[in-house]
């Protein structure tokens, strides 16, 4: 097989998806044309140039159309995931020419990703169809671009399967809801829209934001994506029972959605409480919560503990479930507060969530397999299956999830060297790379919650894309493309 029959109906399919991603570029163009605003004609050029463009493209490599290969659904995968933040960025280029390309790509990069890292500054001057773009992006990254595409793929003759099981966030990627992955992608989506509505119409008539916060703040709490309308995030607004609404959906957000769908079709909340999972990730938010807070009046930063629980609550929801909201500059607590925030990212959301980092499913995994290793060392002739919600584990699953956080732990290290290696400081550098590749947004140090990441270089920057990207991929989907044997015949 030549060069251009591997590549091309990859192409093909890549210039076709991004064609109908940039029809979503028409609701920026709704808000702009009726409010007037001076992002219209960046959005209308885009469009334009965009369709023109995957069109071409599209009929260039028209007739290397095939079946789509295991191999395949990585390669679109990382091809979509890196295609289009570029395709995305265009309108924040033509609307701010000032803005160098590795900045918007970086924006639009941690948009999808749901990372919720920004380098732009003077949001709340921005028009309404420009923040409405950059969550709205958000939010189409939340249940991930692949699993959308996979619900109307079947339109353009690709099958789904493989894309889904290359991008689906999780380790068991074939308990289905449904038999047929369109329909899966479907029941998933409806849940998502569902609860987005829900969290819009709170925050507009129980939190009294306007309809473009409401819109915007609901698109960045369901997808974890931490995107804010304003420069002071949700401290803008300082309101209790804004952060309160928002932790309940944030901590929705980070519950796997095939749980939601189970019980509100089957109208039993009892199933959440079967979810380990679900449990677990309570459980550890409500302990770190509680604690954190006694610690912080005990430390002197809040006089009383009610005062202390507010901030701790919805700062450290936040960022445990990989969302990125601030309300505080968490940043100058005492250390030991936001670090263990940092670490809870990279353990609590749930699978089959919009939440980033190892997963607590991954979580309980190493956990028991930990204890039953130990068991075996005082039983050796015991036989200890290891079950999550009731079902047994296969080693196969577990060998995988041991590979995932070996390979995990292995790429925030390699990272944090890189950065420091480009002359960041240690505390930075870090935070940066575990907030990217947990996809949780603001780290510490100069990328702390006060700050954002346009004070970091050029090389720094796409360091931190490079972050986002593998996090969101969760490391085999994108790691496999550098192997020998993956490009092998």
């Amino acid at each position: 097989m030549s060069l251009a029959q591997r590549i091309f109906p990859t192409v093909n399919i890549l210039a076709r998806v991004s064609g109908m991603f940039s029809l979503w570029i028409l609701l920026p163009i709704a808000v702009a044309w009726f409010g007037n605003d001076d992002g219209l004609f960046p959005f209308i050029i885009s469009l334009a140039s965009l369709l023109l463009c995957s069109m071409a493209l599209a009929i260039l490599t028209h007739g290397y159309k095939r079946e789509m290969k295991a191999r395949d659904g990585f390669v679109l995968v990382v091809g979509l995931w890196t295609v289009l933040p570029a395709v995305s960025a265009l309108p924040l280029l033509l609307f701010n020419p000032s803005l160098s390309f590795t900045h918007a790509y970086f924006e639009t990069m941690s948009a999808l990703t749901t990372t919720g890292a920004t380098v732009l500054t003077g949001l709340d001057q921005l028009p309404p169809s420009i923040n409405l773009w950059r969550h709205l992006l958000n939010w189409l990254g939340g249940m991930g671009i692949i699993v959308l595409a996979v619900a109307i793929l079947p339109m353009l003759g690709v099958g789904g399967l493989q894309l889904f099981k290359a991008e689906t966030p999780g380790p068991i990627k074939d308990a289905k809801l449904t038999p047929r992955i369109r329909e899966t992608a479907r029941n998933l989506w409806m849940v998502y829209a569902g609860l987005t509505l829900a969290c819009i119409l709170l925050l507009k008539f129980v939190g009294g934001m306007s309809w473009l916060d409401a819109v915007c703040h609901a698109f960045a709490a369901m997808c974890l994506g931490g995107f804010s309308t304003h420069d002071a995030s949700v401290g803008y607004f300082n309101s209790p029972i804004i952060e309160a609404i928002l932790i309940i959906f944030m901590l929705l957000a980070a519950t796997n959605f095939a749980t939601h769908y189970v019980a509100l079709s089957g109208r039993k909340l009892s199933t959440y409480l079967k979810d380990s999972e679900f449990k677990a990730m309570l459980l550890l938010i409500l302990i770190s919560t509680l604690g954190c807070a006694a610690y912080l009046v005990q430390q002197n930063t809040y006089t009383d503990y009610l005062t202390s629980l507010r901030h701790v609550a919805f700062n450290l929801v936040s960022i445990a479930t990989d969302s990125g909201f601030a309300s505080v500059d968490f940043g100058m607590w005492p250390i030991f507060v936001p670090l263990l925030m940092l670490f809870l990212s990279c353990i609590t959301a749930c699978s089959g969530s919009t939440g980033g980092g190892i997963k607590m499913i991954r979580t309980l995994i190493m956990m028991r397999e930990s204890n039953r290793q130990m068991s075996s060392l005082l039983h050796p002739s015991a036989v200890h299956p290891l079950r999550v919600n009731g079902m047994a584990i296969p080693n196969q699953i577990i060998f995988a999830v041991m590979g995932f956080v070996f390979l995990y732990a292995m790429s925030i290290v390699g990272l944090t060297f890189l950065l420091l290696l480009t002359g960041l400081d240690f505390l930075s550098s870090f935070t940066a790379v575990i907030a990217c590749i947990n996809n949780a947004g603001p780290g510490l140090g100069v990328v702390g919650p006060a700050s954002n990441y346009g004070v970091l270089s050029d090389i720094q920057i796409w360091i931190c894309n490079f972050a986002m990207l593998l996090g969101r991929l969760e490391v085999f989907s994108l790691l496999i493309l550098f192997t020998r044997a993956f490009w092998k015949s």
